[in-house]
């Protein structure tokens, strides 16, 4: 495993401080010149994926590629880590626990200003599913109804959507109410919201508070970064650049077979986490579909994983102008274009 060293020790302090921003089967067939024949059972490349958060279908394309070998046709035997909820993955990639993780285009942008050497290799959600939820009547189908009205955020908000909401809508800091990602504090305000994420938490409060709540994305208030991104340190890329196209690959096959048929990707989530229920399960996977979640955009014609320049451009000022970053950040530092844009024939199923 990588080590530290030559992290500077008040790099790595400052990662305590980066959240991460919104928060994480059929085979595929695979190109000849890619895939790696492991018939003669040469060894693997071990590598570990870490998430932050508890096995769902959010992050259903990595556990198949995992239950259907996608990952070992790629030479790679990928480990995904089990980390407590809200795990800071960021210092465990930096700490060298970790190979690859999961990520937010704006976290990135913060820890390349900050002088932290990781950076962002592929963007497997083309929109952000960070939601504000609210009861019946409150929201009124708007964000700028919210203006006011208490909001259970997490400290998160505050380096990454709450400013713009401040920009466009004049929200005030004295609306947050402090939210520990538990739904009945939002319940029992009637004239609350709370943020959320468009494949879990709409379902969990009609399920337990027997309403169907206001949907708001934050993508109205223009907000729309890349997420779910996979971030692994410069290090890596520069010194095995070949192991991180496999795993980009790879996972991309994975996502593509998962939402063809997601059966032995979702075997594998319930036995990491028994609390996924078969119905929440495919709720998830349902508004993944619905809203094209992963195949929208620039994924339409160059895969899963697509990322732009222009994007990261638009996403870079928009920060600037909303004081999350500053004018004179190496905003290109936060990402490759290396490992994806193939196209979609590239990963045919």
């Amino acid at each position: 495993m990588r080590n530290i060293r030559n992290l500077r020790r008040r790099q790595f302090l400052q990662l305590s401080s980066i959240a991460l921003g919104t928060s994480i089967l059929a085979a595929c067939t695979n190109t000849a010149e890619n895939r790696v024949d492991t018939s003669k059972n040469e060894a693997l490349d071990k590598v570990k994926l870490g998430f932050g958060w508890k096995a769902q279908a959010e992050y259903g394309g990595f556990y198949q590629a995992v239950a259907a070998g996608i990952y070992r046709d790629y030479g790679l035997d990928v480990s995904i880590e089990s980390t407590p909820p809200q795990t800071n993955v960021s210092q465990l990639l930096m700490g060298g626990l970790i190979d690859f993780s999961l990520g937010h285009a704006v976290d990135t942008l913060k820890a390349v200003a900050q002088g932290i050497p990781k950076v962002t290799i592929a963007s497997f959600f083309q929109q952000e599913i960070q939601i504000l939820l609210a009861h019946p009547d409150v929201g009124n189908d708007s964000l700028a109804q919210l203006k006011g009205k208490p909001i259970f955020v997490s400290p998160a908000a505050n380096i990454t959507y709450w400013p713009f909401l401040k920009k466009k809508y004049g929200f005030a800091d004295d609306q947050q109410r402090p939210y520990n990602f538990n739904v009945a504090p939002f319940l029992a305000d009637k004239n609350s919201a709370q943020q959320g994420i468009l494949t879990s938490e709409p379902y969990t409060v009609e399920q337990k508070g027997g309403f169907k709540p206001v949907v708001l994305p934050l993508t109205e208030a223009g907000y729309n970064p890349y997420t779910f991104t996979i971030e692994t340190t410069n290090k890596l890329v520069e010194t095995n650049p070949d192991l991180v196209r496999r795993f980009v690959e790879a996972s991309i096959k994975g996502w593509y077979s998962y939402l063809n048929d997601p059966t032995l990707g979702n075997e594998l989530i319930q036995k990491e986490n028994p609390e996924m229920t078969d119905d929440l399960i495919a709720y998830g996977i349902g508004k993944l579909k619905e809203y094209e979640i992963l195949t929208s955009g620039d994924a339409k014609t160059l895969g899963i994983g697509a990322m732009s320049d222009d994007r990261w451009k638009t996403l870079f000022d928009e920060l600037v102008g909303v004081e999350i970053l500053d004018a004179k950040t190496n905003y290109k530092d936060a990402y490759t274009l290396d490992f994806v844009n193939q196209g979609i024939e590239k990963y045919k199923i």
